[in-house]
């Protein structure tokens, strides 16, 4: 097993001898800068007892730093062309699996072996929001998730509770505490994305802030009263719920909330206690 730091990749060079384009569609920015890899991979705390799941590998580059760190790493890439040049630039680490698919049709137990995991990995923008929500509501879950995602889209979730917090960051802070904890340059990708990006990190707690009895109509109602932000609680957890006004507004004075507020000022604890009066009116 690889213990000394990879040379870097010419990402340029690689995509011209396979005959390969970044794909915008996929969201391709192939981080490449040694310092920012070496830097994702010490925050993320990779001990040589860990397996790690990279979701976009693209060439390779950071696979082979976590490889040089980590027992293992899976690596699951949805691209068909991009494979051959991946597979060469990993030949020589053997404790990288590497799996041709969508991440999100795929559940972290079909792959992943070891009773934990470390997430890591620069994943595309397009779909942030829904693979972080994918791995987090699906069995197992991983210890800890170190991420190169959006700037903005970091920013937010990591929004403090009760401070216009989106529907994600509540998703993701129910689960465990996200931090910001470092920015990217543009120049660090090949090609420079567009926007600014940062490094996320998420360590998980062992339990959700959610007693697992009531995740699934937490998430209900998280939703419905999201699906209408700029619309109060009262009006958004009718529509959304589909319920009559009168039984929103027993909902809402038995969890001592005003009616008048909107999802984005909730607190978990208060998101708690509406889910549980919720789950005692339904039944």
């Amino acid at each position: 097993m690889p213990s000394s730091t990879p040379p870097a990749l010419n990402t340029a060079a690689i995509l011209q001898k396979y005959g390969l384009r970044p794909k915008k569609k996929l969201g391709q920015n192939f981080l490449q800068d040694p310092n920012i890899l070496e830097k994702i991979v010490a925050i993320a705390n990779i001990s040589k007892e860990d397996t790690v799941l990279e979701i976009g590998p693209g060439l390779g580059s950071l696979t082979r730093h976590l490889a040089a760190s980590a027992k293992k790493v899976v690596a699951v890439e949805i691209d068909k062309k991009i494979i051959p040049a991946l597979k060469h630039s990993l030949s020589g680490y053997a404790n990288t699996t590497l799996i041709e698919g969508d991440m999100l049709k795929v559940s972290p137990s079909e792959i992943i072996n070891a009773p934990e995991y470390l997430v890591v990995a620069n994943i595309p923008y397009y779909i942030t929001s829904a693979l972080l929500r994918h791995l987090l509501e699906n069995n197992p879950r991983p210890n800890r998730m170190v991420l190169t995602i959006q700037k903005e889209v970091a920013k937010r979730i990591c929004t403090p509770e009760g401070k216009k917090m989106s529907l994600l960051a509540l998703s993701i802070q129910v689960y465990g505490k996200p931090e910001i904890a470092g920015n990217i340059p543009a120049g660090a990708f090949y090609p420079p994305p567009k926007v600014d990006s940062a490094i996320i990190h998420i360590e998980l707690y062992k339990e959700p802030r959610i007693p697992h009895l009531l995740l699934n109509d937490f998430f209900r109602l998280a939703k419905a009263g999201f699906s209408q932000k700029r619309k109060t609680l009262r009006n958004a957890l009718t529509g959304g719920l589909r319920i009559p006004v009168e039984k929103t507004e027993s909902l809402l004075k038995n969890a001592k909330v005003d009616p008048r507020r909107r999802a984005e000022t909730l607190t978990l604890n208060e998101w708690a206690n509406l889910t549980e009066i919720w789950q005692g009116i339904e039944k």
